[in-house]
């Protein structure tokens, strides 16, 4: 399955969340698209179905294929530790989520392709692979070239309004951040029910 490219409101909206942040659209139209969308449905949804609905918000919002995805809560589970808490973690350690939290890049899908790009050095050595997963005392920061440092400053404007997580310390005038400590559940705040995820896997 390609990683989705399409409107993210429609996939906010299919699942009544907000997926990719706050939109002032979903307030508007809180119910899923299409034509039957204001309807409401008396279909009960089955444990599997409710199950695939919260790996399938947390994969969307993390923007992984399911291959990753699958591949990262086998990572989880093979980890001392509460899976679904693990699992976490590791997306949120993954370099292109770490860029997109402390406004490097405005979207996940920016941060990443600011990764992927070379546009980021990790302890100094550049790092472009997405899935990289830092640790504490790595120090993340935009290579020192124009382009590079222009790219992030644009992001760092329209993200100015987004706070960094306390597990991160950021140097916004030196383009540098250093991880301090595995996030919490309490950082993370996940949209999602990750026990769910873990049965689902589980099954």
């Amino acid at each position: 399955m390609a990683r989705y490219k399409g409107p993210r409101i429609r996939i906010s909206r299919k699942f009544g969340q907000p997926i990719f942040g706050p939109s002032k659209y979903l307030e508007r139209r809180a119910y899923p698209p299409g034509v039957h969308g204001p309807k409401k449905s008396r279909r009960k949804l089955s444990d599997y179905a409710v199950g695939l609905a919260e790996k399938q918000k947390l994969r969307y919002q993390y923007g992984l294929l399911e291959r990753q995805f699958r591949r990262m809560f086998e990572v989880a589970r093979k980890k001392r530790g509460v899976t679904g808490e693990t699992l976490l973690q590791l997306l949120e350690t993954r370099l292109d989520n770490v860029v997109f939290r402390v406004g490097f890049g405005s979207t996940r899908a920016l941060a990443r392709q600011i990764v992927n790009h070379g546009h980021i050095r990790v302890n100094g050595r550049k790092v472009s692979t997405a899935s990289f997963i830092v640790k504490p005392g790595d120090v993340i920061e935009a290579r020192p070239t124009a382009v590079s440092q222009q790219l992030v400053n644009r992001s760092l404007e329209s993200a100015a309004i987004r706070q960094v997580p306390d597990w991160i310390s950021f140097q916004k005038e030196t383009y540098r951040a250093q991880v301090m400590r595995p996030p919490t559940m309490d950082d993370i705040q996940p949209i999602v029910n990750v026990q769910l995820i873990v049965e689902f896997y589980s099954r």
